[in-house]
């Protein structure tokens, strides 16, 4: 704590001032943080899809059968 003197008491409005303004700011941080973590849910979704998209493409060329009609 500084030691500065101040010329009136604290009172119960000051702190409660003081108070409020350290929320603001905390709560525009969080309002930040929620921002970028949906944006970072919405990217981890696309790729996972996107993942299961590929896997699933080559295990489909992986087990193609092939059919071969012969005429005699």
């Amino acid at each position: 704590m500084s030691g500065v003197q101040t010329a009136r008491p604290i009172t119960r409005d000051d702190i409660e001032a003081k108070l409020r303004e350290l929320q603001g700011g905390a709560d525009a941080g969080a309002e930040a943080a929620r921002g970028a973590g949906l944006a970072a849910i919405i990217a981890g979704a696309l790729l996972a899809m996107l993942l299961a998209y590929l896997v699933g493409r080559r295990v489909g060329k992986k087990r193609r059968a092939v059919v071969e009609i012969r005429r005699f």
